[in-house]
């Protein structure tokens, strides 16, 4: 009966333990043992994996925007070149903008074209008008005559612009060449007429388009204008004189 107690006690003791996560548990005098539970388990820590962008990151083409020389909005009014000439346009220019002018005709290389073929195949000799008579023009005037490419001249409307000359773009290169002819005694009689004739040595001038660029056009700055260029030196004759 005792034996029957004892196994009655054992039974309820384990089941007991199995609840708690501490019990003690002694039979007959015997130290007691010590079981120890958990009825949680520790969770699997994670470590979060870095991704990685196997794609290279898309960068977008910049657009065009031209980088000023000038700390104001607009050319100046009369450029640092014409400052050592008294003509109306420019050979030499220390701020010529090269650099901005590349890289706008890379930009904008299909409407330039057409502009540039405007312009390209002009034939330097029919754009001096020549006299069609020789009674009013003998050419008995002393004159220069040069072919120029400028860097900047001034227009009809009396504004200075940029001429897009000697510019290497696309593997090839844009130049405007013009001939110009000036008087270098105009209003002065002919030298070699007659005194007995009135006359005077007049400059002519023509109407020549050039290509030219404005940095401050955003949408195409590139277009044609006019300039007034010297074309040739005449000798105009008057009316014939008896002076006793």
């Amino acid at each position: 009966m005792a034996l029957r107690y004892l196994v009655s006690l054992s039974l309820a003791v384990a089941v007991l333990a199995d609840q708690t996560s501490h019990v003690s548990i002694s039979l007959g005098g015997a130290p007691a043992v010590s079981h120890h539970s958990s009825s949680h388990h520790a969770r699997t820590s994670y470590h979060h994996q870095p991704t990685y962008n196997t794609q290279p990151s898309y960068h977008p083409v910049p657009t065009y925007h031209p980088q000023l020389s000038y700390e104001h909005e607009h050319e100046p009014a009369v450029p640092e070149c014409a400052a050592n000439t008294t003509k109306p346009w420019c050979l030499q220019d220390d701020h010529y903008p090269t650099y901005e002018i590349k890289h706008a005709v890379e930009y904008h290389y299909e409407k330039l074209l057409s502009l540039y073929a405007d312009v390209a195949d002009l034939n330097t000799e029919l754009s001096v008008d020549r006299p069609n008579t020789l009674d009013e023009e003998t050419y008995l005037c002393p004159s220069e005559t040069a072919y120029v490419r400028p860097l900047r001249a001034q227009n009809t409307e009396g504004k200075w612009r940029v001429v897009v000359n000697n510019i290497d773009a696309h593997y090839q290169t844009f130049t405007q060449t013009t001939r110009i002819e000036e008087c270098l005694t105009s209003a002065d009689a002919c030298p070699l007429v007659p005194d007995c004739y009135d006359s005077k040595c007049l400059q002519k001038s023509i109407y020549h388009r050039f290509l030219v660029y404005n940095r401050y056009d955003q949408y195409l700055p590139f277009a044609i204008e006019t300039f007034k260029l010297p074309a040739s030196c005449a000798c105009l004759l008057g009316a014939y004189t008896i002076d006793h």
